[in-house]
């Protein structure tokens, strides 16, 4: 009887702390590249380059696209082993400092999530600031209690930012010669 109290008690206060979690979460990594914001806007606005550096497209993964070559309406609906999962990514909106896409996940669970990334011009090339945002249902806070969002996506989103670095840098460079 006394286990059985303890294990609810326990239980009792995973779930108060799950639930007392934002209902919201935020991903956001920044780097400087050495390039003009219209060299490397393209490489986020057209998805076929975009998945040439986007860490979450790595692996065996069948990739479509529907849309425009790139701004607004372009999309990648992508299938993926199980971690991977299926989905789409659009873009939302393309504006010269601005790239607002919807990641749609389908499995391995259903969620809708916002993209933005931010090209703001300065010294010797733009900083570029990579942001993924949406709504954290409760099994999402409960996860959270284990799995920190924010490092786990915080860490890809780093990889990815060092990979659009080097291709804009690199497209630069083969431009300016």
């Amino acid at each position: 009887m006394i286990i059985l109290l303890i294990a609810a008690g326990v239980a009792g206060a995973v779930v108060l702390a799950a639930a007392r979690r934002p209902d919201v979460f935020r991903v956001e990594r920044s780097i400087h590249i050495a390039a003009a914001p219209e060299r490397i806007g393209p490489l986020i606005s057209d998805l076929r380059r975009f998945n040439t550096w986007n860490p979450f497209a790595r692996g065996p993964q069948q990739l479509s696209y529907t849309g425009p070559e790139r701004g607004a309406g372009a999309t990648s609906h992508f299938a993926g082993p199980r971690a991977a999962g299926r989905g789409t990514l659009a873009v939302l909106d393309a504006t010269p400092g601005k790239v607002t896409m919807l990641l749609t996940m389908t499995a391995p669970l259903r969620c809708e999530n916002t993209i933005e990334f931010l090209l703001s011009p300065g010294i010797g090339g733009t900083e570029v600031t990579w942001t993924m945002q949406g709504r954290s249902p409760f099994i999402a806070k409960l996860m959270g209690l284990v799995v920190d969002t924010d490092r786990m996506c915080g860490r890809d989103f780093e990889t990815g930012l060092a990979a659009l670095k080097t291709q804009a840098e690199a497209q630069d460079a083969l431009s300016a010669a």
